[in-house]
């Protein structure tokens, strides 16, 4: 019995220093593109799933100069080139721009996109706080049962 905790600290131990250094490489990506310019962010959490976050240099149009993407189930995932975006408006792009298959990854996107549209028109980004892994479980087991989340009674516990 002990040792199976052990063996579980272990892994835990070593998920949390291999999540450590990915967020690390995250972050150096982003400040390397920030140095060059203004940059848009988009993320999709995957859960059981690959997940996916985007990052785009944009000109002062929107015209995107640079792309990058991180897309993965494991923290051995790196930043890596996101290709044929390079001279396209942020403000259209959508999910279904992304490569098939990956359908975060498509999320992500429509993510950067709607985030830079709101900034254009002025509008405020709010960070809605991302629900924990209880509120998730709750909302899949409801949805099993054709149970529909009431967003309206969320908001008001929020305020």
């Amino acid at each position: 019995m002990l040792s199976i905790l052990v063996v579980i600290g272990i892994v835990f131990a070593m998920q949390a220093i291999l999540g450590f250094f990915q967020m690390r490489n995250l972050t150096d990506e982003f400040i390397q593109l920030r140095r060059k310019g203004k940059v848009a962010f988009g993320r999709k959490s995957g859960g059981f799933r690959a997940g996916a976050v985007v990052m785009f240099r944009i000109d002062e149009d929107g015209i995107i100069q640079e792309a990058r993407k991180l897309e993965g189930t494991t923290a051995f995932a790196r930043v890596k080139a996101l290709e044929g975006f390079e001279g396209r408006y942020l403000g259209t792009l959508t999910k279904e721009d992304a490569p098939k298959h990956h359908t975060n990854l498509g999320k992500a996107i429509e993510d950067a996109a709607l985030t830079y549209r709101k900034y254009t028109a002025g509008e405020e980004i709010g960070n809605d706080p991302l629900p924990g892994p209880l509120e998730k479980a709750g909302d899949a087991i409801g949805s099993l049962f054709g149970q529909k989340k009431n967003k309206a009674a969320v908001q008001l516990r929020t305020k």
